[in-house]
């Protein structure tokens, strides 16, 4: 694994980041029908060096993780769950439980009768939740006891549902056809009740005097969302959010907005086109399609809702040739105005780049620059510089459009943010 120490001398800090992990393309989770959890407190870690108290789900006999980990099962599945916790405060049990948005005909047994749901007590009083998943989509699930709270703590996760209709569609539709998929689930956290959770003062805990400082990615706050998904050094944080495409790729992004407040997600690029929300394909009628589908370039992500959206990136209209000087042709043979094999687009074939760009000695190289401003060529670079840009890809950062959320308690760069690459064609994206 590469790595680079990317300085701020004005602000004053350095931050890590890394090659394209190899890992991405296929979202990271544990495959059902059938899950065992159990929920447990534990930590995360934060890019600034701090750590914060969690609870959260985990699979039996590992560690809890935040997010719990990524269900993922198929469309006619009878789907069970079965957990019991270990959480604990001042020695005294504490009682939590799962709810499932989206799921129709839940049932639950064992475990003692809570408000929501039923709930475990202990690791000696378990409940098991079994529901059939009808439809397929992007989900979530939670704690349903004292939400309020231990939904902050921790106890949230991702419920995918894979269509009757098999690999590379996210629902039984043409429409939602994708390549390759990436979970985005967007939360936040104020440490402050954390640690007086922590402390043990449970029954004092305000909720309503909440002030997040952390926003994450998956569990994670950048740079640590472009770590390798299951870093060593974040064993509680296995989820990474670094996404990878190529020209012409269709991309499908499953969007969590896991916590309480709004996000606004945005992707540089291009837009995307929203093709389903909280599991239902926006379709006038069954079997219509995504006619309903919109385009957007920040999606306002409510909490609560889930958000399937498919991104495409082609370079179109760019106004110069992104592959430069390279000898090919522009074959368009299909009258879509791209070339057939590299998606180039052929009304920019040959266009010239449209600035000059200063000197070697006047710029200031970041390790993702390939030393080319041209999709797959790298230029000269000076020694030590660069080398974290394998395929000589483009970068966009994707992140938060409030401004606060792209810090680490108030420091910035860090929060709800990662970066997209978009790499030549050709280019293994497992």
């Amino acid at each position: 694994m590469k790595w680079t120490r990317i300085c701020n001398w004005i602000a004053g800090f350095c931050w890590l980041t890394l090659a394209v992990p190899s890992a991405g393309a296929a979202i990271d989770g544990i495959p059902g029908p059938t899950f065992n959890l159990t929920a447990a407190a534990d930590t995360i870690s934060m890019p600034d060096g701090g750590s914060v108290p969690v609870w959260g789900y985990g699979p039996e006999g590992s560690r809890s993780q935040y997010p719990g980990p990524t269900l993922i099962v198929n469309q006619g599945d009878t789907v069970t769950v079965a957990l019991s916790s270990e959480i604990a405060v001042n020695g005294t049990p504490v009682p939590t439980s799962m709810l499932f948005p989206g799921q129709t005909g839940v049932t639950a047994s064992g475990g003692s009768e809570g408000l929501l749901t039923r709930e475990s007590t202990g690791p000696d009083d378990p409940v098991t939740y079994s529901f059939v998943a009808r439809r397929p989509g992007t989900y979530m699930y939670h704690s349903g006891t004292r939400p309020d709270l231990q939904v902050e703590m921790g106890l949230l996760g991702a419920l995918i549902v894979r269509p009757s209709q098999g690999a590379g569609l996210a629902y039984n539709h043409a429409d939602s056809r994708f390549d390759h998929e990436y979970l985005f689930l967007l939360t936040e956290m104020d440490p402050a009740l954390h640690e007086q959770v922590a402390a043990g003062n449970l029954d004092g805990v305000d909720t309503s005097a909440y002030y997040p400082m952390y926003w994450f990615i998956n569990g994670r706050a950048a740079p640590d969302t472009m770590a390798p998904a299951g870093a060593s050094w974040l064993p509680t944080q296995p989820y990474n959010a670094m996404i990878r495409t190529r020209p012409g790729d269709t991309m499908l992004m499953r969007i969590v907005g896991a916590g309480r407040d709004l996000h606004p997600f945005h992707h540089h690029g291009n837009n995307t086109r929203v093709i389903a929300r909280d599991g239902r394909l926006l379709q006038s009628a069954p079997g219509a399609g995504a006619d309903l589908a919109y385009s957007e370039f920040t999606i306002k992500t409510v909490p609560g809702a889930t958000y399937d959206a498919l991104f495409h990136w082609t370079g179109r209209k760019m106004g110069w040739d992104i592959y430069g000087d390279a000898p090919h042709e522009c074959n368009d043979g299909d009258g879509d105005d791209f070339d057939d094999s590299t998606w180039e687009y052929c009304p920019d074939h040959g266009e010239p780049f449209p600035v000059q760009l200063p000197e070697a000695q006047e710029l200031a190289f970041g390790g993702q620059y390939s030393g080319s401003p041209f999709l797959g060529t790298e230029g000269s670079l000076p020694p030590g510089e660069g080398g974290l840009n394998e395929y000589g890809g483009f970068f966009f950062m994707w992140h938060s459009h409030v401004e606060k959320e792209m810090t680490n308690f108030d420091v910035f760069p860090g929060g709800m943010m990662t970066m997209m690459v978009v790499e030549p064609p050709g280019t293994p994206i497992p």
